[in-house]
């Protein structure tokens, strides 16, 4: 599989975005909401899911199905995402429709 990817994982729910060309499309399971990281960082993805890698690479998306085993490899209830706008952004699984969902964790992680 190739290692050619617009993030990298660190730790056991980091996701930092490193390719401003591709957006990422963060997928944690067919319940959750997805969510868009663009270079401008985070907002909610509410178009339908691309069919395979090649119409996500035309629609300038990558996907990032958090359990799968190339990633995570299980579902998470935290996860933080280090955005190209230099903000490290908290997504709590656990307060899904409330203001608390999607945060800023840290202002400047640079």
């Amino acid at each position: 599989m190739s290692q050619d990817r617009s993030f990298i994982k660190s730790g056991r729910n980091t996701i930092i975005h490193k390719d401003k060309k591709l957006d990422l499309v963060i997928v944690n399971s067919e319940v959750h909401p997805k969510i868009k990281v663009t270079q401008h960082g985070l907002e909610p993805f509410k178009e339908e899911l691309p069919k395979n890698r090649r119409e996500a690479k035309e629609r300038y998306l990558e996907m990032v199905y958090v359990g799968s085993v190339d990633v995570f490899g299980e579902e998470k209830r935290l996860l933080f995402i280090q955005a190209l706008d230099g903000r490290e952004y908290k997504i709590d699984y656990s307060k899904i429709g409330t203001k608390l969902f999607v945060r800023i964790h840290q202002d400047s992680y640079l």
